[in-house]
C-alpha cells in the first residue's frame, strides 16, 4: 500500500502525512490531536513559548492523543546582534513605518527590548518531556543535542531549503528531512544560504536530495490534496508535510480573518516579504508587503520586527485593514477546500488511494 513507508514505520504512524508545526501562536491542541489521531502526524510549533508553557502543551497534548506528535523549535531564534538594533537603524524603521501607524490612528511603538534566545532552555525541557517526535528549523543543534535526543529515543527531523543543507543534516546525524520547496507558506527556514538565494521549488529539491542523500524525506510546499501527495511519493518521497489546508481548518489557532481569506480570491496571490517579522516568509499579498520591495535596510531583524509590528497587526485586523496584516500561506491556497481536520484527512488519503490505484 502506498501509506506504508520508511517513515511510517519509523513514526509508527499509519499514514505518511504530517501536518505542518506553525509558530507564532498558530498552532493547536485540537489540531494536533486531529491529525495524529486520523493516523498522520500532528504538529505544534513551540518556539516563541516558555519553558512552563511547553510543560503545559505537552500534558494538554498526551491528555486528548495517545499517538505520535511532533514539536517544533527554531536552532537560530534571532538574527538581532547582541538582540537588539542601535537608535539610527530604529529611527529609519520608523521613519519607514510611520505612515501605516498613521493610518491605523496608533502611535509608533518604542524600540523592542534586547531579545534573549529561549532555543537552550527550550531544549531542556524537550530532553525531560521527550516526544516521539522532534523537529527543528533554521538550523542544525549541536552534536550534544542530538545525541541527548536519540539516547531518549526521540526521532529528529531538520528542514533543509537546499541540497548542501539536506546533506549537512544528513552529516550531523538527523533521522529525516524535510524538502522544503520556495512555494510552501510561512518562513523560509534557510541557514547556510540566505532565504533569498535557497528558493529551489518542492519537486526539484525532492529529487536533488533523494539523489545525495539517504535518510527519508519529507516533502513541503504546494500540497494540498492527494494529487499532491501522489505526486510527492511518485518522485521518492516517504512522506509529505501539509501548511497550509490544515492552517485554514477551522481547529487551527489562525484568526477568523485569516483563515478567511485563505478561501477567498486572496489567496490567489502570494509573495515572499521581510516586512512584517523580519525573516523572508510568503503569505497573501499585501499593499504594505509591496511597498517595501528594496527597503530591507529599513526593516528590524527578526524577531524585533516583529515585536514592532504587533500593535499594527492588531489594529489593522480591528480595523479590518488587511493590507497590512500578512496572513501566512503557500503558492497551493487557491485548492484549499476543506474547514475541518479530518474532512481533510479522509480526503487526502482517499484521494491519493485513487491516484496511485491506476498506476
Amino acid at each position: 500500500m502506498w501509506y506504508k513507508t520508511k517513515i511510517t514505520d519509523i513514526l509508527n504512524i499509519r499514514y505518511p502525512i504530517l501536518q505542518g508545526p506553525f509558530g507564532g501562536g498558530l498552532s493547536s491542541v485540537e489540531l494536533v490531536a486531529a491529525v495524529s489521531n486520523l493516523g498522520g502526524l500532528g504538529g505544534y510549533g513551540a518556539y516563541t513559548m516558555s519553558v512552563q508553557d511547553i510543560y503545559e502543551l505537552d500534558k494538554k497534548l498526551k491528555a486528548v492523543t495517545n499517538k505520535p506528535y511532533n514539536l517544533n523549535l527554531w536552532v537560530s531564534d534571532t538574527d538581532a546582534i547582541q538582540g537588539t538594533v542601535n537608535d539610527a537603524h530604529y529611527d529609519r524603521v520608523r521613519a519607514q513605518f510611520k505612515p501605516y501607524f498613521d493610518a491605523a490612528g496608533i502611535e509608533l511603538p518604542a524600540k523592542p527590548a534586547p531579545f534573549k534566545s529561549r532555543f537552550e532552555d527550550q531544549v531542556q525541557v524537550m530532553l525531560d518531556i521527550r516526544p516521539q517526535v522532534l523537529s527543528f528549523v533554521f538550523g542544525i543543534p549541536s552534536a550534544d543535542i542530538i545525541e541527548a535526543c536519540h539516547k531518549r529515543g526521540m526521532k529528529l527531523i531538520g528542514a533543509a531549503t537546499t541540497l548542501d543543507e539536506a546533506i549537512a543534516l544528513e552529516n550531523a546525524d538527523i533521522d529525516m528531512i524535510i524538502a522544503s520547496g520556495f512555494e510552501a507558506g510561512g518562513h523560509r527556514p534557510s541557514f547556510l544560504a540566505s532565504a533569498e538565494q535557497s528558493t529551489t521549488g518542492t519537486f526539484v529539491l525532492l529529487q536533488l536530495i533523494k539523489e545525495k542523500v539517504h535518510v527519508p524525506v519529507i516533502a513541503a510546499g504546494g500540497i494540498a490534496n492527494g494529487r499532491g501527495i501522489a505526486a510527492a511519493l511518485t518522485l521518492g518521497a516517504d512522506a509529505v508535510q501539509i501548511g497550509t489546508a490544515f492552517l485554514a481548518c477551522d481547529e487551527s489557532a489562525a484568526v477568523p480573518a485569516h483563515k478567511a481569506a485563505l478561501f477567498s480570491d486572496r489567496a490567489k496571490y502570494t509573495m515572499l516579504s521581510r516586512a512584517h517579522t523580519g525573516r523572508l516568509g510568503r503569505g497573501l499579498s499585501t499593499a504594505l508587503a509591496k511597498d517595501m520591495i528594496g527597503k530591507e535596510n529599513n526593516i528590524l531583524p527578526f524577531p524585533l520586527q516583529t515585536t514592532f509590528m504587533s500593535t499594527l497587526r492588531k489594529a489593522a485586523l480591528e480595523q479590518q485593514k488587511e493590507e497590512m496584516v500578512f496572513f501566512w500561506g503557500g503558492q497551493i491556497a487557491p485548492l484549499v477546500k476543506h474547514k475541518k481536520a479530518a474532512d481533510l484527512m479522509q480526503s487526502l488519503i482517499a484521494e491519493t488511494s485513487a491516484v496511485l490505484s491506476k498506476k
